[in-house]
């Protein structure tokens, strides 16, 4: 069977050239009217990678796309914020009828070269999402978001001076912060789902360790629960965090010491004997990790219970 390999995209103005429009007016960064592009029409996936982030805040007017990383698919037909960081794979699929609107905002990774958000951008996880958790945005936000990629867009359109770089970083900061607080309030407002969520990732711990070949397979990863909830690892903290303050390795370390005082109050097992049978490859690891959550050794818990 051929894999198709992914096809690799290294400039702003390369994309520009494929998408079928005019060169950018700035090589590190551009603002582009989605309704300015020919429709791409697709029978099958194509796979891409950017060498620079996009941003993109669309609508799907007609017929059907379905955007995906990796595995992870989604039909959008309302509006939608995404979120491209650069060297992900990125696939892409549409009919005849497709058309949407909005506008993609690119930015090439040295354009930040010597700001703080060169560093700062890493800390936000929607770069690391999958498209199918995207960002459904209000029309108030919409209109927030839209403001900031017209600032950005007028200052590079207007004379380049020594000030227009920090200005459009800010604009750009000034997009992710929104964006996170949107991001914020669409993890509440869809706590039922969240919620659910919350309920299976109890279950699939419970099922995780009540397993007789745990020794085997050692302790449950953040990236092996978000793949059984079909979710991305960021995401999935993401929820977890907005829900409970605790993200989805804590909950993984909570539960581990659950089962880990049951354990010691209730057996008469070895703390090297309970240490493996929750997964810990050595005893040293489990006893730091008991103590750093509940300030006692396990020796000394088993103690004070008893």
């Amino acid at each position: 069977m051929n894999v198709q390999q992914p096809y690799r995209i290294k400039s702003i103005k390369e994309y520009h050239k494929i998408l079928g429009i005019g060169a950018p007016e700035h090589p590190m960064i551009s603002v582009i009217d989605l309704t300015d592009i020919t429709p791409y029409k697709s029978e099958d996936s194509v796979k891409v990678i950017f060498d620079f982030y996009i941003i993109s805040l669309k609508k799907v007017d007609s017929g059907d796309v379905q955007y995906g990383y990796g595995q992870q698919k989604y039909d959008f037909d309302n509006g939608i914020l995404f979120f491209i960081a650069p060297n992900q794979v990125f696939s892409f699929k549409a009919d005849e009828d497709f058309k949407s609107s909005g506008s993609m905002l690119l930015i090439h990774p040295d354009f930040l070269w010597g700001s703080a958000l060169a560093k700062t951008i890493k800390k936000y996880e929607f770069f690391n999402y999958a498209v199918n958790e995207a960002l459904f945005v209000s029309e108030k936000e919409e209109l927030v978001l839209n403001s900031f990629i017209k600032n950005i867009e007028g200052e590079y359109h207007s004379h380049i001076d020594r000030f227009s770089e920090a200005i459009i970083i800010s604009q750009i900061e000034s997009f992710l912060n929104y964006s996170d607080r949107f991001y914020m309030r669409q993890f509440l407002t869809r706590k039922i789902s969240g919620n659910q969520i919350l309920n299976k990732l109890e279950k699939i711990l419970d099922d995780y360790f009540a397993d007789d070949n745990i020794i085997n397979k050692g302790l449950p990863t953040v990236q092996y629960v978000a793949g059984l909830l079909n979710c991305s690892p960021n995401y999935l903290s993401g929820v977890l965090k907005t829900l409970t303050g605790q993200n989805t390795q804590q909950h993984i370390h909570e539960k581990i010491i659950e089962k880990a005082k049951e354990k010691l109050s209730t057996t008469t097992l070895t703390i090297g004997e309970i240490a493996f049978e929750l997964g810990f490859e050595y005893p040293q690891s489990f006893s730091k990790l008991f103590k750093s959550k509940t300030n006692l050794s396990p020796v000394e818990f088993r103690t004070s219970f008893n």
